[in-house]
């Protein structure tokens, strides 16, 4: 502390303070050290507590979501993990068809009946769902001549859908689709038969187990999407179940 005269006469007091460089002993770095040693132990132990907490299909779903492979292209139209989505969904699907095949197979019988029911059977994809379509064939329809009633086949084919349909999430549509009939006649069935129809194979997927609330419409076309290029070809008639994207 040293002491000045001014010109007053007044006397001025001049402090001199030595700065303290860190501020302590280590200065602040060790908070910084100490929070990340805290927060990296918070994170373990979340870790393990999902690990205990979580089944096998819920952990694979998180992988998946933190996934480095999934990723968005800058520029690009949609969402890389809404295209991994759709990929996904494309494979149950196919798998779906896949154990249909395999349930069919595994559902005894002597070999000729066994052949009979895979007949009746044809599997595509579509934008709008994996489409599993039950038809007639010449010498076997799935429903009694002009009626709703199914045939012991039919109930077979939708006990087994319904035991591998049950086991998926999807939303469900069921259509009927029938042969036309004569212009001559003056009441033709086509709409009434195919809506009928499509009705009963809802009624008898709901006695296999399979919950009714997921299926979404059951629709008639008539004959209005022919399969073959006669429209009276029995081949026409059939019911198709879609398992909706």
């Amino acid at each position: 502390m040293a002491r000045q005269k001014g010109s007053a006469g007044s006397t001025i007091m001049i402090k001199r303070v030595t700065a303290s460089g860190e501020g302590g002993h280590h200065g602040g770095a060790w908070k910084v050290a100490y929070a990340d040693f805290v927060t990296a132990m918070m994170a373990f132990f979340l870790l393990m507590w999902l690990l205990n907490a979580t089944t096998e299909q819920q952990r694979q779903g998180l992988a998946d979501y933190f996934n480095p492979t999934i990723v968005r292209t800058p520029g690009a139209t949609g969402d890389g993990v809404e295209q991994q989505g759709k990929d996904a969904a494309e494979t149950t699907l196919e798998q779906v068809a896949e154990e249909i095949d395999r349930q069919i197979r595994a559902s005894g019988g002597e070999s000729q009946q066994l052949t009979n029911l895979l007949r009746h059977v044809v599997t595509r994809m579509t934008d709008e769902g994996l489409v599993i379509e039950l038809g007639d064939l010449t010498d076997a329809p799935l429903f009694v001549e002009d009626s709703a009633q199914p045939q012991p086949v039919l109930r077979d084919l939708t006990r087994i859908l319904g035991r591998v349909v049950a086991r998926t999430r999807n939303q469900i549509a069921v259509s009927g689709h029938v042969r036309a009939y004569p212009e001559t006649l003056v009441n033709s069935p086509v709409w009434t038969l195919s809506d009928a129809r499509a009705h009963a194979v809802r009624v008898l997927l709901e006695g296999s187990a399979l919950d009714g609330q997921r299926i979404q419409r059951v629709t008639g076309y008539a004959d209005r999407k022919g399969k073959t290029a006669n429209p009276m070809d029995p081949a026409n008639n059939r019911i198709e179940v879609i398992l909706l994207r």
